[in-house]
């Protein structure tokens, strides 16, 4: 019933969460100018045609962008990630001493503890007053992009999750070539090479067709039956990807790699706007979708990137970084993790190897035997179980329905195709058991959720166990992992909260594409 109400509804999501959303960017966008207007160089709106390329102007879009992100406003945020009240968690959880976290040296002493302690807190706030110190001055100086440089990497050691939200591989990296680079402009241009091209790297696979369908099942302006009906196979019988939804997804992936190539080609004089165009077109079609994790304002600054960069300094060739140091970190970060992280997908987070919206992704599902959930009270957090958060809007039949929406998303991925074959495995009757999303339990715990399934696999599972003692079957979870590049199969785990692992094993990816949602064969 929810795949099939996916395919037609979506998540069902009211026009005024999508104008909520559209409010949101609008600050993003209104906080950006207000930061701009301390700098003389720069102005105010009235004369924003004048200054909107201004290197500064660039410099205070990447500082603030990450501030967004790490005060949890950005990607992650409001009912398009199971987050309904309060809309966003980050600083509310990342500022509050017990909260939960996910250290990347557990047990190491004074940081690697697995609830946050005054150190943790206060590591953060110098990042906030980082982050504002630069955003305020009249022109950011050597010493504010050097303390992010360094505060940044520090916050990943204590929380991985804050370096994530942070969206460290765009910002960090091009806050640490605002440091060090002779050329800090080269650096900005390779850091935005690297995410369209692994991003469109990261499609060559059967997942991305999948994705399509899900995101124009969704979407607030492809609200027409027929054309979501042309997205499957033969609604409703089989909603596997229809050719259509193949065409739209390799086009997609063309245009991706397209706009890398396009930009690359500027300093040999090609004119940029055809990147531009090709830029616009491919970052409209994502944020007019406002697909679900909402990256809408990730989307902007990497548009808004492509103007200050390519537009205002076509002749700037990426390798005019001017520093060793710099180059090394560029490799690594822009090249070798990646690849690492499209090898080896569960050593690494997909944000790192930006495999963005491929579909392709590790996740989870948390299975609680009756009302065990309530241990999670144990927890300190700032949002309720997500029944809770809902009942302040729904009635309790919307909401189970609201929830199951979740699940349907799941399952109409490729990769969610899976569950039906692991749900017997971990558990005898699914209807003793409350199915959770790993997405939902991260935004509980962990105060941050965006796709990132590593997030919420073992090691929080350890930590929510030491906290709250599940009994043996209260707790089961599915960990799947993403497919690795030249690879035919999708791992998985079973794990019981309190025994430990039930069940390892592989499933081929051709089998799942023959397969329906909801059932083991097609």
């Amino acid at each position: 019933m929810v795949c099939e109400a996916w395919a037609i509804q979506g998540y069902g999501t009211p026009p005024a969460v999508f104008v909520a959303y559209a409010l949101k960017a609008g600050l993003y966008v209104g906080g950006w100018m207000l930061f701009c207007s301390f700098s003389p160089a720069l102005g105010g709106p009235g004369s924003i045609a004048s200054w909107w390329l201004h290197p500064i102007a660039f410099q205070k879009a990447i500082v603030w962008s990450m501030l967004f992100e790490a005060l949890g406003l950005g990607c992650g945020s409001g009912p398009l990630t199971g987050r309904y009240f309060p809309p966003f968690g980050g600083v509310l959880y990342f500022l509050r001493p017990g909260t939960t976290k996910l250290p990347l040296f557990p047990g190491l002493p004074l940081v690697g503890g697995r609830t946050r302690n005054v150190l943790d807190v206060l590591l953060y706030a110098a990042l906030l007053i980082a982050c504002a110190g630069a955003l305020v001055a009249p022109e950011p100086r050597h010493e504010h992009f050097l303390a992010l440089a360094a505060l940044v990497p520090l916050l990943g050691v204590v929380d991985k999750t804050i370096f994530l939200a942070a969206r460290s591989e765009h910002y960090w990296v091009t806050i640490a070539c605002f440091a060090f680079a002779g050329n800090w402009i080269a650096g900005a241009k390779a850091v935005q090479i690297a995410l369209w091209f692994w991003a469109g790297f990261s499609k060559l696979n059967h997942h991305f067709p999948t994705v399509v369908c899900v995101m124009t099942s969704n979407g607030p302006f492809t609200r027409f039956p027929w054309l979501r009906r042309r997205m499957y196979k033969s609604y409703p019988d089989d909603l596997r990807p229809s050719r259509l939804a193949n065409v739209l997804a390799h086009a997609g992936t063309v245009l991706e790699f397209g706009v890398p190539i396009a930009f690359l080609a500027t300093p040999l004089g090609v004119l940029p706007v055809v990147a531009i165009a090709m830029t616009l077109a491919l970052h409209g079609f994502i944020t007019s979708n406002v697909p679900m994790g909402v990256p809408i304002e990730w989307n902007l600054a990497v548009v808004y990137g492509a103007f200050a960069l390519f537009w205002a300094h076509p002749d700037v060739s990426i390798l005019a970084v001017g520093s060793a140091p710099v180059a090394v970190l560029l490799v690594t970060m822009l090249v070798v993790l990646p690849l690492l992280g499209n090898l080896f997908p569960g050593r690494l987070s997909f944000l790192l190897a930006m495999r963005y919206y491929a579909g392709n992704w590790a996740y989870s599902v948390w299975l609680f035997r009756d009302e065990s959930w309530r241990r999670l009270e144990k927890l300190t957090t700032s949002s309720a179980w997500v029944y809770d958060q809902l009942a302040r809007f729904y009635d309790r039949s919307t909401a189970v329905g609201l929830v199951g929406k979740v699940m349907g998303f799941r399952l109409m991925h490729l990769h969610g195709r899976a569950l039906p074959i692991l749900v017997p495995k971990a558990v005898d009757r699914l209807e003793d058991y409350e199915w959770l999303d790993g997405e939902l339990v991260a935004g509980l715990a962990l105060g941050w959720n965006f796709g990132e399934g590593h997030l919420h696999q073992e090691q929080l599972l350890e930590s929510v166990q030491a906290q709250c003692g599940f009994e043996a079957g209260e707790l089961r979870c599915i960990f799947v992992e993403a497919q690795p590049l030249g690879r035919s199969t999708l791992a998985y785990r079973i794990v019981d909260a309190r025994t430990g692992t039930i069940a390892v094993g592989q499933l081929a990816v051709e089998e799942l594409r023959a397969r329906q949602p909801w059932k083991s064969a097609a």
